[in-house]
């Protein structure tokens, strides 16, 4: 069992562990990938993805667990509930970006003032494009399952 875990790069005080599953190439390969890591990616194209990603997911849940789910207005309230929590979630960023980031000489533009700057711009505007896009799916569901059936 100690063959396979052991202190993260060999340093007993990092306070990580080095797996197999945590230090394999296809982890990394899949970490790396991602919107935060992926090397060569503005700020603002990085919001962009993330912020289309959890838009889309928001509306689901409040539409069919929301206080209206049995009504005819569950899916608009759905929609409207998950763009009041993108809006708290842009400012919650954006208040953490100001109080994180006060100088501007890091290597990565991202972990700059203006860089999660141009990051919360993205994410509010990819959120509230994925959730009007969740919206306008689950609105017109009936049309999109006759297209199948034609």
């Amino acid at each position: 069992m100690s063959d396979f875990i052991q202190s993260y790069n060999n340093d007993p005080f990092v306070g990580n562990l080095s797996t197999p599953v945590s230090a394999s190439t296809f982890t990394k390969g899949l970490l790396s990938n991602l919107p935060a890591y992926r090397r060569g990616l503005s700020p603002i194209l990085r919001g962009l993805e993330i912020g289309m990603a959890h838009g889309y997911f928001l509306v689901g849940p409040f539409d069919k667990l929301g206080p209206l789910r049995n009504t005819d207005a569950a899916l608009l309230s759905g929609f409207l509930s998950a763009v009041g929590l993108i809006i708290i979630l842009t400012v919650c960023l954006s208040m953490y970006g100001n109080v994180s980031f006060d100088i501007d000489d890091s290597k990565d533009l991202l972990q700059t003032r203006e860089g999660w700057g141009q990051f919360t711009a993205g994410f509010l505007v990819g959120a509230v494009g994925g959730a009007g896009f969740a919206y306008l799916l689950l609105a017109n569901i009936p049309i999109i399952q006759n297209l199948g059936l034609s």
